[in-house]
């Protein structure tokens, strides 16, 4: 209570009159029925004076919160004096501050949300455009067989591209919303890759590429092998798109007392330096990419990585080739 300036100034005022009181009334004895009247209308005033004071700022503080609850965030009552009443203030004004980061972040969500709606929106409406047409061509009863099979594969490509979308889309949100559960046990990198792989052999295949694999057969890190296999699955799937004929694709892997290091090296054709911040950005395609590309899986990868305690860096070259880094944290 003592730490209150408002209740030192009142107690100081009020034993101020009541000291000169007493000194009076020795001074002047005849007098002292009116000086104790005087007195207690002095003691009166200054706690009224006081009270009314504390209701005044009582009531700057509710009108605060009334403008506050109105999204009005500008405003600043803090002050530089002691007492449960400043103290208040200083509380209020953070909670001020939280409420208008939570705003901004909200508002950021809101943006977030209508550009990703936008971006599927768009994403989705090529196939299905595409498919439209080519389901109203195959009413045609005279459409030759050849271009009817030739429909029909097409249709089934798209739903595929659309289902692919679909999944990948739902695995990323549930990553966003912090619903997904990432296991913590030990990978072993050597598997973890040969796993990832899998997918990719038949494309590796078909371009002629080759593939080196370099690393001791014991590394491993605390993680989740399912999602890791994802994630390498979807660096891989854009290396191999981006290598040349007959290219090649380097993987190795290590471990230190920091973290595991998985580095992926292709001698493609490299992305250009104006992509390079952005590849990892959701729905980004640089002016490299294909015209069959979304541009989400880099952006799951990073995201599988990076909520596992991980980083990815990438460095590319035009003509050069890319690195991919991915390093996952001990704890």
């Amino acid at each position: 209570m003592w730490r209150n300036r408002e209740i030192r100034i009142l107690l100081l005022v009020m034993s101020t009159v009541g000291l000169v009181s007493v000194v009076a009334v020795y001074t002047f004895p005849s007098a002292a029925v009116m000086l104790v009247l005087l007195t207690a209308l002095l003691l009166i005033s200054c706690v009224f004076v006081f009270t009314h004071w504390r209701y005044r700022e009582i009531e700057k503080l509710s009108d605060y919160l009334k403008k506050i609850s109105n999204g009005d965030y500008s405003l600043d009552v803090r002050d530089n004096h002691e007492g449960e009443l400043s103290i208040l203030k200083n509380d209020i004004y953070k909670v001020t501050l939280m409420l208008s980061e939570q705003s901004l972040l909200l508002q950021k969500d809101k943006v977030r949300l209508t550009d990703a709606i936008s971006d599927i929106s768009h994403q989705l409406k090529t196939p299905l455009t595409s498919m439209t047409v080519m389901a109203d061509l195959l009413e045609d009863v005279d459409l030759p067989d050849l271009k009817r099979i030739e429909f029909i594969q097409n249709i089934h490509t798209q739903l595929e591209r659309i289902d692919w979308l679909v999944s990948s889309l739902l695995k990323l949100s549930k990553i966003d919303a912090g619903t997904t559960v990432f296991k913590q046990e030990p990978v072993i990198v050597k598997e973890l890759i040969q796993k990832a792989l899998d997918p990719v052999l038949i494309p590796i295949d078909v371009k002629e590429q080759s593939i080196s694999i370099k690393g001791e057969e014991n590394v491993s890190f605390i993680g989740d092998f399912n999602w890791t296999v994802e994630a390498l699955i979807n660096i891989l799937k854009n290396c191999v798109e981006h290598t040349q004929q007959g290219g090649k694709i380097e993987i190795s892997f290590s471990k230190n007392v920091l973290f595991t290091e998985i580095v992926i090296v292709d001698n493609g054709k490299g992305i250009p330096k104006e992509d390079l911040p952005y590849i990892f950005n959701r729905f980004y395609k640089g002016k490299g990419g294909s015209e069959e590309s979304i541009g989400i899986g880099l952006a799951m990868a990073y995201s599988i990585v990076t909520n596992q305690h991980g980083d990815i860096e990438v460095k590319s070259e035009q003509g050069q080739g890319t690195t991919f880094q991915i390093k996952f944290y001990h704890r």
